[in-house]
């Protein structure tokens, strides 16, 4: 079976993916935001399957906003709506989605010594939240 996504669904997935990694980067600031976004990136682009096509390039033309806040109002409801719509067409691609994206997150978190900080472990949870919430 070939799944066919519109430019459309493929800006959402990129949106949801690569913002979850920014997300990550805002919450990592004090860790060092490039090596969390580095490592969340790396992450991402490793993919395979579909998702991993769709992943190999960041979104064009989108405006993440200018706060953590702005960033989130548009990010989490993407990955909601990417599962949602990888659900529906494909869903062992929803699962190679939703696992790409949390090895992103863990892999953004690493460049931490120790434990994620509270602010990273938080953002990871709201991501996850919103992977699991389709």
């Amino acid at each position: 079976m070939s799944i066919t996504l519109t430019d459309q669904d493929k800006l959402t997935l990129r949106t949801a993916a690569w913002g979850a990694v920014s997300l990550m980067s805002a919450a990592g600031i004090a860790d060092s935001a490039h090596k969390v976004a580095t490592h969340g990136s790396i992450a991402l682009t490793s993919a395979t399957g579909l998702v991993g096509h769709v992943l190999a390039k960041a979104p064009k033309g989108v405006k993440w906003g200018k706060s953590t806040a702005a960033l989130a109002d548009q990010v989490l409801p993407a990955l909601t709506a990417s599962m949602s719509l990888l659900k529906q067409q494909a869903p062992a691609e929803a699962d190679n989605f939703r696992s790409t994206v949390v090895v992103a997150i863990e892999a953004a978190a690493r460049p931490q010594k120790g434990e994620p900080s509270p602010t990273m472990a938080e953002m990871a949870r709201k991501i996850t939240a919103a992977l699991d919430a389709a």
